[in-house]
């Protein structure tokens, strides 16, 4: 069976890989889809975005990147998704999670969510925590994957780990 895992991935967090890593074990294929949502302002355009995921999703064959805009469950279909995969940091997370599970639900009969506990290790970890450190040039290589701890070093006109 084939999962998807949509988001904003703005940036993709050491929690997002996680997940990914985790379920790319448990499923046939597992589609990493980056939401083009027109009402965010995102740090990253789209293109980026999709470049940070493949380059820290290589190491995982299974797993495809996309783009996709309109709904979460006409894309699951259109990709052939049985399975859409949902993070959870923290019970605040559920609610929201739940009430979107169940609108999945009532447009896509067939389409299951699956919620995924984040490792305790980055329950923390959100992108919109990841880039506020950023931008005050606190440190994110404990956050994210390398290329993208660069890409926030540069988009905020920073020192990357590398020149320090």
């Amino acid at each position: 069976m084939k999962a998807l895992y949509p988001g904003s991935f703005d940036p993709l967090t050491l929690g997002h890989l996680d997940l990914i890593e985790r379920s790319a074990r448990l499923f046939d294929g597992l589609v990493v889809a980056v939401l083009q949502n027109p009402s965010k302002n995102p740090t990253f355009p789209v293109e980026r975005r999709l470049d940070q995921i493949r380059t820290a999703t290589a190491h995982l064959p299974q797993v495809e990147v996309a783009s996709f805009d309109g709904l979460t469950v006409a894309f699951a279909q259109t990709c052939g998704a049985g399975v859409i995969l949902r993070g959870l940091r923290a019970m605040s997370d559920f609610e929201f999670e739940l009430q979107i599970a169940h609108t999945n639900k009532s447009l896509a009969p067939d389409l299951e969510t699956l919620f995924m506990a984040t490792a305790t290790a980055h329950s923390f970890l959100s992108s919109s925590v990841v880039k506020e450190v950023a931008r005050f040039g606190g440190p994110v290589g404990h956050m994210v994957p390398q290329g993208v701890a660069q890409d926030l070093a540069a988009f905020f006109n920073r020192e990357s780990p590398e020149q320090r």
